[in-house]
């Protein structure tokens, strides 16, 4: 019986505990960016779920994005009712989620405090989000997506 690396064993026991309509899938080629994990798929880059890390004045939040599109900061920082945002350092991402980047997964992150959904997603019919690690996605409704990471859903791209 083949096995799966621990943080992808973390992703699929919360998807067990909390009844998740959701699927993880391997795939050969590593998918640390929306257009290579497009590409394994074989669906648009919209379809795919970006989890980008935000250090917030001094707290973690997560900003999920579609993949054909970009987190604005200030937005995230209003949104997160801060001072300031920035994109997080790789070795934060790591300490904030215990995933490396790349394999970032939405769900039980120990150390981020908010998650925000754009808005975007919820129109999309099946969306993917990381697993764990580069070789694994999850494939699932929108709707799920922000019911098991209890995300505000908010306008969270850069226009244009």
């Amino acid at each position: 019986m083949r096995t799966w690396p621990d943080t992808v064993e973390r992703v699929a026991a919360y998807l067990r505990e909390t009844g998740a309509e959701a699927r993880i899938e391997e795939f050969e080629a590593e998918t640390p960016t929306a257009v290579d994990a497009a590409q394994a798929v074989g669906c648009e880059p919209a379809d795919i779920v970006k989890s980008l890390v935000f250090v917030c004045d001094d707290r973690f939040v997560l900003a999920l994005v579609p993949g054909d599109r970009r987190a604005d900061t200030d937005k995230v920082a209003r949104l997160a009712a801060a001072a300031s945002a920035r994109v997080a350092k790789a070795s934060e991402v790591e300490l904030a989620t215990g995933y490396v980047p790349g394999a970032v997964a939405p769900f039980a992150l120990p150390r981020v405090e908010r998650i925000l959904l754009d808005l975007a997603l919820l129109g999309r019919e099946e969306v993917w989000v990381g697993a764990g690690s580069p070789h694994h996605l999850a494939a699932l409704a929108p709707t799920e997506l922000a019911r098991l990471t209890r995300a505000t859903a908010a306008d969270l791209a850069r226009d244009g």
